[in-house]
């Protein structure tokens, strides 16, 4: 049976079936159990298994993770959550010098199928130290899997073969995406982990996106549409495993490439996508590939400069217009017809999309 639901609510129940499952599955995380539940996404979890399953942790990310950590390691599926990706970085140690290096160290005898859950996004005066987009950092390394879903669907499918998997995967949410609705299957399902989906198909120009971006390239798409530029956009889903298949083939076909990425542009997915149509479709490309990134300095808290630090449909336009050398007027008439927005989503973000 499919209905309409939120992200947030395909979250809850992609976790309480595999519970339901799996009596090896486990939540665990501060404020798991208290009456928001991770913005909803935890609710009901601990009425329903206990305080032995659903657990509130102290604000002790990295010994925390350490204990999720040793758990998997003798059989245990921890799903571990932070409100904020900022707060896990007080556990890299254990997530890129241990959880991503044991299957291999041991010469894969050893599993680590330990999910983290990562909330992301802007809004609400989070600031500097609340909202970073680090996911470059975590696909950058190696025994790490990536996951940046951008619909209830796919955040349900995804999330249960990220619980499944043997292998420790970090599972990213921005939260604007969080009220977003959509057709969800109430039954237990699966999205395979490393596969991009065409949410939109066309054959003048290629717009990457992952999670959120996602929402900002279909609004692109659809105004570029009205000049007559037929945009395909892709919505990578995982960041590692890369579906690199998927990208080179709509760029052969559209000869023109847009990477739209919430992070910074140096050493960011932006630039490994960029990296990979010119290493490998060099020949297919008509003009150079332009990256749609975050500007170049720490996250702002107040809603006055978050438009002009975030990237956006806008400038997605923008970059496309200079490839298709389109009058300035007409960029400009294009960009304001898909205004940036400001602290919080306005109603086009409620979906479905």
């Amino acid at each position: 049976m499919t209905r309409e639901v939120k992200f947030v609510e395909a979250l809850n129940e992609a976790v309480d079936q595999c519970m339901a499952k799996d009596p090896s599955v486990y939540v665990m995380g501060l404020g798991v159990p208290d009456p928001k539940g991770v913005f909803g996404s935890t609710l009901g979890l601990a009425s329903k298994y206990g305080s032995q399953r659903v657990m509130d942790m102290p604000t002790a990310e990295n010994g925390m993770t350490g204990i999720a950590l040793g758990s998997a390691l003798v059989g245990m599926r921890p799903v571990m959550v932070h409100q904020r990706l900022d707060f896990a970085l007080l556990a890299l140690d254990p997530l890129v010098n241990q959880a991503a290096k044991w299957h291999y160290m041991f010469g894969g005898q050893l599993n680590v199928p330990l999910v983290v859950r990562l909330i992301i996004g802007r809004g609400w005066g989070q600031g500097p130290q609340h909202s970073q987009s680090l996911q470059s950092w975590f696909a950058h390394i190696p025994g790490l899997k990536v996951v940046m879903p951008a619909t209830p669907y796919d955040a349900k499918g995804m999330l249960i073969s990220s619980i499944e998997d043997d292998n420790p995967v970090i599972f990213i949410e921005q939260r604007w995406l969080h009220n977003v609705f959509g057709p969800v299957p109430q039954e237990l399902y699966r999205v395979p982990l490393g596969k991009a989906r065409i949410v939109r198909s066309g054959n003048d120009l290629t717009i990457v996106a992952v999670s959120f971006m996602v929402v900002e390239a279909l609004r692109a798409a659809a105004e570029l549409s009205r000049v007559g530029i037929d945009a395909e956009v892709i919505d990578l889903r995982t960041l590692r495993p890369l579906d690199g298949n998927a990208i080179l083939s709509s760029v052969e076909k559209t000869g023109r490439l847009i990477a739209i990425d919430s992070a910074w542009k140096e050493c960011g997915m932006a630039g490994e996508i960029v990296a990979l149509a010119a290493e490998r479709a060099f020949d297919r490309l008509k003009c150079a590939p332009e990256r749609v990134v975050a500007v170049d300095c720490p996250v702002p808290t107040t809603w006055a400069l978050s438009p002009l630090c975030y990237p956006a449909a806008s400038d997605v336009i923008a970059a496309a217009g200079r490839m298709f050398s389109l009058s300035e007027t007409e960029i400009q008439r294009m960009m304001e017809a898909a205004p940036a927005p400001t602290d919080v989503p306005d109603r086009h973000f409620m979906g479905p999309f």
